[in-house]
């Protein structure tokens, strides 16, 4: 690569870039492009992944918010006319205005700093997306596939196996990256539902109930949700309300908010 385009990590932007060429053939294999996919990669950085996807899809959407890098992918990947790069924030990007008649496969090494958000945001874009494939720290990812009673389990947890099928698949160690960050990583697949397993009548009050029940995880579930139903009558319920909200299921979350819904009705 001409030194020009040499570009160093930003740590505004969280980067860590990938150079473990084993790694990274790992992931693309996990990914498994087709060429007639519609691929899109948030924060390609210096486009180590990029590379081999290219090579296997040859029409791919690039979603970076740093500037600097945007030349550097742009001269590296000229020879392929599909491969285009949209300069904007991934957590404020319509993700559906790439989809047209196809659904997106979503790849990403995705930034310490705004993978929950950007996960949450994500969700929003679950009917276009078949699958997404990121690279997360392992703690996040930890998150994602914790079950009931887990120190990890909470509002990611619950929401994003709401609405997708979690399948944690390697870790990656520091020294895969440049610079190493001071965290393990770890490979995560979301695929979401086409109908969820458990359907809730109400998905925002599910998510305002998931959300205000973990806000405070230590109290039982009648004091959690007091906020919500001050003059809730929890003997009506279906579920213990001394319980902590840490140890109910996605179910139970959606029978409990199914039950609130027709409070509301």
């Amino acid at each position: 690569m001409d030194h020009f385009f040499e570009h160093k990590a930003r740590k505004r932007f969280g980067q860590n870039f990938l150079v473990d060429e084993n790694i990274i053939e790992r992931i693309v294999r996990a990914i498994a492009p087709k060429e007639e996919d519609r691929l899109v990669e948030i924060g390609p950085g210096q486009g180590a992944i990029t590379e081999l996807l290219l090579k296997r899809c040859p029409s791919l959407t690039a979603v970076e918010l740093d500037r600097d890098l945007i030349p550097l992918l742009k001269f590296k990947f000229r020879d392929y006319p599909d491969f285009s790069i949209i300069e904007q924030d991934a957590l404020k990007f319509d993700f559906g205005s790439l989809a047209g008649d196809d659904q997106l496969r979503i790849v990403g090494n995705l930034p310490y700093n705004i993978s929950t958000p950007l996960l949450f945001h994500l969700l929003g874009f679950r009917g276009k997306i078949r699958d997404m494939h990121f690279m997360l720290q392992k703690e996040v990812v930890d998150r994602l596939s914790a079950v009931p009673g887990n120190k990890s389990y909470g509002r990611l947890s619950v929401m994003v196996q709401y609405h997708c099928r979690v399948q944690g698949l390697f870790p990656v160690p520091p020294q895969s990256f440049r610079p190493a960050p001071k965290v393990d990583s770890a490979i995560v697949r979301l695929v979401p539902h086409a109908n969820p397993p458990y359907p809730a009548d109400d998905e925002d009050l599910l998510e305002r109930l998931v959300n205000v029940a973990f806000q405070q995880r230590r109290k039982t579930l009648r004091n959690a949700i007091k906020p919500l139903y001050p003059d809730l009558d929890v003997s009506e319920l279906s579920i213990d309300a001394s319980r902590r909200p840490e140890t109910l299921s996605v179910k139970e979350f959606v029978e409990l908010a199914n039950h609130l819904s027709k409070l509301d009705q």
